[in-house]
């Protein structure tokens, strides 16, 4: 059976932007490992850290991050995957980005988080052995997209890299950051047209993130509103002998 590792810097990330693409794949005989990055639960956030808790409806006593690895174990069943893997890394808030400004900025010269997300992502990858890679291609610029990005270049895995369009970001109107726009647009690029059945896993994914949905979307219409100007496709940079569109499976024998 082949394996797909899918690279989430976020607890939704994978499902807002590939979603349809991983069930596609599970359904058409994958083992698809859904892995978020930064998911570390941080005891009695304050400042900005609990205002990104806070702004989302969730109130300071809430344990956020296990409500939101909650989140993704529903959104990992309605992909039709197996239990996803959290790795124990802290957001940017919690890890001294003061504002929304500072999320999209650079990264801080005294972030050391790259060295060990490295770490941890060469030791999955080398466990795994995936014979394909999905990861963000950092659009939005958010500074945790940008580290994911910056570490799978560092490690220079051999698997193929399927890189995608990450949203709501790459959604919206105007002309998101792409801080690696030059090297994406250096590769080729390929779409996978989705059926009604895997464009539907996509959209439950999407909604198990109750969370995020109101401040992403705007609600469960906004959601709509974003899946259909994406239409039945996503969108991919492909880097090595990639195929993001499996054939179905043979039929079983009469």
């Amino acid at each position: 059976m082949p394996v797909a590792l899918a690279l989430s810097p976020h607890l939704d990330d994978a499902a807002f932007s590939c979603g349809g693409t991983l069930a596609l794949l599970a359904r058409r005989g994958w083992q698809v490992v859904l892995c978020t990055v930064f998911t570390a639960t941080v005891d009695n956030p304050t400042g900005f850290a609990l205002a990104c808790q806070t702004d989302k409806g969730v109130g300071p006593a809430v344990d956020y991050m296990a409500l939101r690895r909650d989140e993704d174990r529903a959104a990992a069943e309605a992909l039709g995957l197996g239990a996803p893997l959290w790795l124990p890394f802290p957001e940017a808030p919690h890890r001294g980005y003061g504002s929304a400004a500072e999320l999209f900025g650079a990264l801080r010269p005294d972030d050391g988080i790259t060295e060990p997300v490295a770490e941890a992502i060469g030791a999955l990858v080398q466990s795994l052995a995936p014979d394909l890679l999905l990861a963000p291609q950092a659009v939005g610029g958010h500074v945790d997209h940008v580290a994911v990005v910056d570490v799978i270049r560092r490690l220079a895995p051999a698997e193929p890299i399927a890189w995608w369009r990450d949203s709501p970001y790459a959604a919206r109107d105007g002309a998101p950051a792409e801080p690696f726009r030059d090297r994406m647009a250096a590769l080729p690029e390929d779409q996978v047209v989705l059926t009604p059945e895997p464009l539907a896993a996509k959209r439950a994914a999407c909604l198990a993130y109750s969370s995020q949905i109101p401040f992403q979307f705007g609600g469960p219409d906004g959601l709509d509103a974003t899946l259909a100007r994406s239409g039945t496709v996503e969108r991919f940079r492909l880097q090595g002998a990639v195929n993001v569109r499996p054939p179905e499976p043979p039929a079983a024998p009469a």
